[in-house]
């Protein structure tokens, strides 16, 4: 079964950086919009960056932008999320998610329009 495995959590204090990966099971992935997800306690999961199939598109949430930088390399069958200059409401638990479309659209920012999902790695920001 296609597995999506999420890594490179971990704590941090205020204005460091992380690189979380996620690694694809099947080379299926490399056609996919892969997207970062993130859910903080008692909170509902938001959209935070997407990626297209072959890279050429992203597309950020506000708060992300300019701080998250996402890409992929479809030889390793990996997604990445660098993210720098991190805050204390970056704390979440962040998910890696494929979408079976090939362009970055609307749909990108919807979770329950996905179709594998990781088991998540957990952030969090010191202050």
């Amino acid at each position: 079964q296609a597995q999506l495995v999420e890594s490179g959590g971990g704590l941090v204090q205020t204005g460091g950086s992380l690189r979380l990966s996620c690694a694809a099971s099947e080379r299926t992935f490399s056609s996919y919009v892969m997207t970062w997800f993130r859910q903080a306690p008692g909170k509902e999961r938001e959209f935070v960056a997407a990626i297209s199939w072959r890279g050429g598109s992203t597309a950020y949430a506000d708060s992300a932008k300019g701080r998250f930088t996402i890409s992929r390399d479809n030889a390793k069958n990996a997604v990445y999320l660098q993210m720098d200059t991190l805050k204390p409401e970056d704390t979440a638990v962040y998910y890696c998610a494929a979408q079976a479309r090939r362009a970055v659209g609307i749909a990108a920012t919807n979770p329950t329009l996905y179709d594998y999902w990781g088991q998540g790695t957990q952030v969090t920001v010191s202050s």
